[in-house]
């Protein structure tokens, strides 16, 4: 492990370096790179000083020891290196986990889209429940949530809800949401108690900027409209929602939530370059082992990951095959457990995958 180590500790210091570099620092784009990476090293190096640190606190107990001259101090440091040994157990599994190779886009803002899929009505009101779930949680971590664009039911759910969460780590907790969610329950509708399943899907997007993904303007063709639904007077009156169409890709992106045509025309300009970028990630992951692409975050968004069953009050993860239970809770923002224990499970994956 030190051999893996001690060129990460290298390569951080050169960056703290680098940055510090009067001609580096007037590069934007390349201090952004540097900043990236660095606090991808940050955690991997705090671990591997302290395991450094105990590693020679235990040779200079057993030094003590050996010497012997002094019984006192001899059992004192019997003690202590007893205490170390446990810290260094401890510390060598974090650094295990610590090396395995990070998802580059963990420390990334999201973009969310979720879905109505089937299941009519009820499929819009179990989506409007996770958008609530998923922003709940966001309040709790402090993190700042902003939609960008909706489309809401009659009956209050939404066929589809797209909205940003900016903070610090979100991609690293919201990327196991992905994919095709499933609800058994009884809707308020329902007459004769009969259980309905229905689903939404889920799209969790890293956030790109400008100097990471480059669009050709002439590439584009933007439309704006009227927003339709819920917005006041003025997204009635005024022409604000904006259209744009990607047309090398066929990738089409809207945003109407914003009054301003000016900032629904940066969100979906932001939207795009997320898709832009997940399309050209997509393509090397199906380059790569059928072992990578087995990973989490490469998930198929057609996959189904995930049940609520709220008569048996379970949700069950079919990736990790883990059951949650309390789903008033989970579905009011309280997501710490579950998304612990799916970090837990990647890790696990990623450790037999490395040790395999």
């Amino acid at each position: 492990m030190l051999d893996k180590l001690d060129p990460v500790i290298d390569r951080y210091h050169e960056i703290e370096s680098s940055m510090a570099d009067p001609d580096i620092a007037a590069d934007f784009e390349r201090v952004q790179q540097l900043a990236r990476e660095r606090a991808s090293l940050e955690s991997l190096v705090n671990i591997g000083s302290s395991y450094k640190d105990v590693v020679n606190e235990i040779e200079d107990l057993e030094s003590l020891i050996r010497d012997g001259s002094d019984s006192e101090l001899v059992l004192m440091a019997k003690e202590e290196l007893e205490e170390a040994q446990g810290k260094l157990e401890e510390l060598t599994q974090s650094l295990r986990v610590a090396l395995l190779p990070q998802d580059p886009n963990n420390e990334r803002d999201v973009i969310i889209e979720i879905r109505a899929g089937t299941g009519g009505a009820e499929a819009g009101i179990f989506a409007a429940d996770l958008y609530r779930a998923y922003t709940r949680y966001a309040q709790n971590q402090a993190w700042k949530v902003e939609v960008m664009d909706s489309n809401v039911t009659e009956v209050g759910g939404f066929n589809k809800v797209v909205f940003q969460i900016e903070g610090k780590g979100v991609f690293s907790r919201m990327k196991f949401e992905s994919g095709v969610h499933r609800v058994q329950r009884i809707p308020n509708t329902e007459t004769q108690g009969r259980i309905h399943t229905s689903t939404a899907t889920v799209v969790v997007l890293p956030v790109v900027d400008e100097v990471e993904v480059k669009v050709d303007q002439s590439d584009l063709r933007i439309d704006i409209f009227h927003a339709g639904g819920h917005g006041g007077q003025n997204v009635n009156k005024v022409a604000t929602a904006v259209r744009i169409v990607h047309e090398p890709s066929g990738l089409t992106v809207v945003c109407q939530d914003e009054r301003s045509q000016h900032k629904n025309k940066e969100r979906a300009m932001s939207m795009l370059r997320s898709r832009l970028y997940e399309a050209e990630q997509m393509r090397k992951d199906a380059e790569l082992s059928e072992t990578r692409r087995s990973q989490v975050a490469g998930a198929d968004r057609s996959e189904k990951i995930r049940t609520y069953n709220y008569p048996q009050d379970r949700v069950t993860d079919h990736r990790s095959n883990v059951n949650f239970h309390g789903i008033p809770r989970l579905m009011d923002g309280s997501l710490e457990d579950m998304f612990d224990r799916l970090s837990a499970w990647e890790e696990e994956k990623l450790l037999a995958e490395a040790t395999g």
